[in-house]
């Protein structure tokens, strides 16, 4: 933000995001901030100091954004959690995506239901080190809609951060939905005065997707959260050549599976591919994709995760990429991405032990 409160995009004569007119005032007709200033907290806020002393056990918070649904966020956040989690530090996993709560489903923790303490609601444990909270765990049937305005789902996320129990955390993983809306600008107003440390963005490789990755980079820029890091998924199909199916077209469209065939030629003729890694690109990355759009706008780049049809069975499995050889191709892109993410902030295990 500059000149204090006011967006450098406003119009003239803004009244100031705090303000009680914010959104409402004449000035801010035809605002592309006007709705969500119309809805976003205004003036001091009580409850800022009740989130505050929940915060202060929880030594990194980090959000994970996106420009766009379906590029692979919510993935990227349980696996950025299981794989902290098997690091030893002691992890928490929110979900504020209140509309398409996602993560009890990837974490394997579907029909689980939140308890309450005398300190407050109890997450839902995956292991003893891992908790997730989610709008999902309170929902009476899972295919029920959610259809909330601004104002209740920010009741929500405030209800999440100062009522919910964590205990001492070294990491609070917030998966927050795509776009940059209420929740966004909630999320980052609720925790800035406890120290956030920034957001990492997850895009794939296409033009239609980086074009909204900007916008996200901007909004970072804007409300001062810094930027972790960007995340190129689904970077290209990459599969083990014994894993596809080979079809035959015949002229009238139809197919017929030559699987079978197939594999017996190649193991009878050139038996060295079957140890093979198929790759092909999905999404057009011919404009350099995340990587250059990364040095184009100063944030750093992460890395690639290709599109791995395993990772996508353990997300529908609610499990840990890490924890068997399934994962081979991408497992070792998203411990890679996550090593350097820790060594970019200079955190390691000896110094998340001395209070950093």
């Amino acid at each position: 933000m500059e000149n204090g409160d006011i967006p450098e995009n406003a119009n003239d004569h803004c009244p100031g995001t705090q303000s009680e007119a914010a959104g409402k005032a004449d000035s801010c007709q035809g605002c592309p901030n006007q709705e969500a200033c119309a809805t976003a907290p205004k003036g001091p806020d009580p409850d800022l100091v009740a989130i505050a002393e929940r915060m202060a056990t929880v030594k990194h918070k980090i959000l994970v954004l996106s420009g766009k649904g379906g590029v692979g966020k919510s993935t990227f956040s349980a696996q950025l959690s299981f794989a902290l989690a098997s690091l030893d530090f002691q992890v928490g996993l929110l979900d504020i995506d209140i509309c398409g709560p996602s993560i009890p489903k990837m974490l394997g923790l579907e029909g689980q239901e939140i308890h309450q303490s005398n300190l407050g609601w109890s997450p839902v444990y995956v292991e003893s080190n891992l908790g997730v909270m989610s709008i999902g765990f309170m929902l009476p049937n899972p295919d029920e809609a959610v259809i909330w305005r601004g104002p209740r789902k920010n009741g929500l996320i405030k209800q999440f951060l100062k009522d919910v129990y964590w205990g001492e955390l070294d990491f609070l993983i917030v998966d927050a939905p795509p776009g940059t809306s209420d929740e966004h600008i909630s999320i980052v107003q609720c925790l800035q005065a406890s120290g956030l440390d920034g957001a990492i963005i997850v895009t794939t490789p296409q033009q239609v997707s980086l074009i909204d990755v900007r916008k996200e980079v901007s909004f970072c820029k804007k409300v001062g959260l810094p930027v972790l890091g960007v995340v190129e998924n689904m970077s290209g199909l990459h599969q083990p050549l014994t894993d596809f199916r080979f079809m035959k077209l015949s002229g009238d469209g139809g197919q017929t599976d030559v699987t079978q065939w197939v594999m017996e030629y190649v193991k009878e003729n050139a038996p060295e591919l079957l140890n093979l890694i198929a790759s092909t690109e999905v999404f057009d990355s011919s404009r350099g994709g995340a990587s250059r759009m990364c040095v184009e706008m100063g944030v750093l780049f992460l890395g690639k995760v290709p599109l791995d049809p395993q990772l996508c069975k353990a997300a529908e499995e609610g499990r840990s990429c890490f924890a068997d050889q399934r994962c081979s191709v991408s497992a070792p892109a998203l411990k890679s991405i996550i090593e350097k993410l820790l060594k970019s902030q200079g955190i390691s295990r000896m110094a998340l032990d001395d209070g950093a």
